[in-house]
């Protein structure tokens, strides 16, 4: 057998009336089509349900998949330990799904014992799992559960991990339902969890047109930038997803969107399978990756390029480059200036190394081959970047402005401006206009944090402005 249906799900837990109480009725629309879907899946009896999350532990390089024999959350953080799930998991099938990935050269991890004590996680299942299923729960039950997280890897990665789950679904005799579980946009009005953001807005409509025109490939490629000012969680879900549909026609219906509380929630089913090798179009999506990747690189100026052919040099023959036998600008050869080597993939941070005030090296040239080096090799946050991942990177480089003493918060502009704090021998600094950054506390908050300085202690503001090279 194989999957039977598959569904994008939200999973506010306000849908529950115990939680959402007369709030329910805002969202009615939502839990009328989750409710039409526990009916569906009630009269197909599936064996198994495989979910993917957003909210269990995910890891920036690899999925990870519970190999646990039962399964156990409850929704206390939300307040309500007594609504909670057990279920077992379908182990045969996860051994399935496992064995099709490393196949697939798609990094995937077991989330067992040794896993959950060597990085002190959960292996609970999540809020991202309860209330998809809670109405499921109520009129069926008589099913096994698989229970994944999604990663921080690209897009496609996570269309290819869809079409190796998949095959390892057809690998057995069981019935299956996939659950995307993902909210859209979390910044459609100041009422919710982020600043609105017009681009919150306009993800939704994209997505859920997209969807209604059963258009995968506009999916895949949305631009990251462009997703992530969304503050959205179901995009990897739902591109898993349609990586189940690879090579497949298919019915498809959006049963509801609505935008309550300033998040957007999608009810869309997938159902009706039928084999057409003429809809398999994971090698256009690859070629997309390429064609979007030489355009980024072509549109690099000499800053940029250069940070790249340092990281370029020193990852594959382990050499640093000589920055006077290159034709640079002069004033990258002649001025002196603080700098920031950012490097990116997938949207997700990689590495990002930099220097204040003048800079340590003659020239800004050779600070920014020092801080490209430092920043793929030696950030303690990530490991060294290798030589496989160079033609997935995003690489930008700020220059910084000598900064000035902040007398009044009024003073500071997350756009416009970084700030450096200092208290004693503790000192922390945020670049300006970073994604999820929108407010001056956030911004104060989180370089407080990197600092290690207390709130309520003393400590002077500096700011300071950039040019960034992207």
């Amino acid at each position: 057998m194989s999957i039977i249906a598959g569904y994008i799900m939200p999973h506010p837990p306000i849908i529950i009336d115990m939680i959402g109480k007369e709030d329910v009725l805002v969202v009615k629309k939502t839990k009328d089509a989750i409710e039409k879907i526990a009916n569906e899946i009630k009269n197909m009896k599936p064996d198994t349900i495989i979910v993917i999350t957003p909210h269990g532990t995910v890891f920036s390089d690899a999925f990870t998949i519970n190999y646990k024999d039962s399964l156990y959350g409850n929704l206390g953080k939300f307040g309500y330990e007594n609504i909670e799930l057990k279920k077992e998991n379908e182990i045969s099938l996860v051994e399935e799904i496992f064995a099709e990935s490393l196949l697939e050269n798609i990094p995937i991890a077991k989330l067992d014992n040794d896993l959950v004590k060597r990085f002190n996680i959960t292996d609970e299942i999540d809020h991202g799992i309860i209330v998809p299923l809670y109405y499921i729960e109520k009129i069926y039950s008589n099913y096994n559960l698989v229970h994944i997280n999604y990663s921080g890897l690209s897009y496609i990665e996570h269309y290819k991990f869809g079409m190796a789950i998949r095959k390892a679904c057809e690998n057995t005799n069981k019935k299956i339902v996939f659950i995307a579980s993902g909210d859209l946009s979390h910044k459609l009005s100041n009422k919710g969890p982020y600043t609105y953001s017009p681009n919150g807005v306009l993800f939704d409509k994209k997505i859920i047109n997209y969807l209604n025109e059963k258009d995968i490939r506009s999916i895949l490629n949305m631009d990251a930038y462009f997703v992530n000012e969304a503050s959205e969680c179901g995009k990897r879900s739902i591109d898993t997803l349609l990586g189940t549909l690879d090579g497949y026609d298919y019915e498809s219906e959006v049963l509801s969107y609505e935008g309550s509380f300033g998040v957007g929630y999608g009810v869309v089913s997938f159902k009706n399978f039928i084999n057409n090798n003429s809809k398999k179009i994971y090698d256009i999506l690859l070629n997309d990756e390429i064609i979007k990747q030489k355009k980024i690189v072509e549109n690099e100026d000499e800053y940029v390029k250069l940070a790249r052919t340092t990281i370029e040099e020193y990852i594959k023959n382990g050499k640093k480059i000589d920055v006077f036998n290159m034709n640079l600008p002069v004033e990258m050869l002649k001025k002196r200036a603080g700098v920031f080597v950012s490097i990116k993939k997938h949207s997700l941070l990689r590495g990002c190394i930099g220097t204040t005030g003048m800079g340590v090296e003659k020239n800004i040239a050779k600070e920014i081959v020092r801080n490209a080096i430092e920043a793929s090799t030696k950030d303690p946050r990530f490991n060294e970047v290798e030589e496989y991942e160079l033609n997935e990177l995003v690489i930008s480089v700020d220059i910084l402005e000598k900064s000035e003493k902040v007398n009044d918060l009024k003073e500071l502009d997350v756009k416009k401006y970084g700030i450096i704090v200092e208290s004693g021998y503790k000192r922390g600094l945020l670049l300006p206009n970073l994604d999820g950054v929108d407010t001056v506390e956030k911004q104060l908050d989180i370089v407080l944090r990197k600092a290690g300085i207390n709130k309520t202690e003393d400590y002077i503001v500096e700011k300071f402005r950039v040019t960034r090279h992207k």
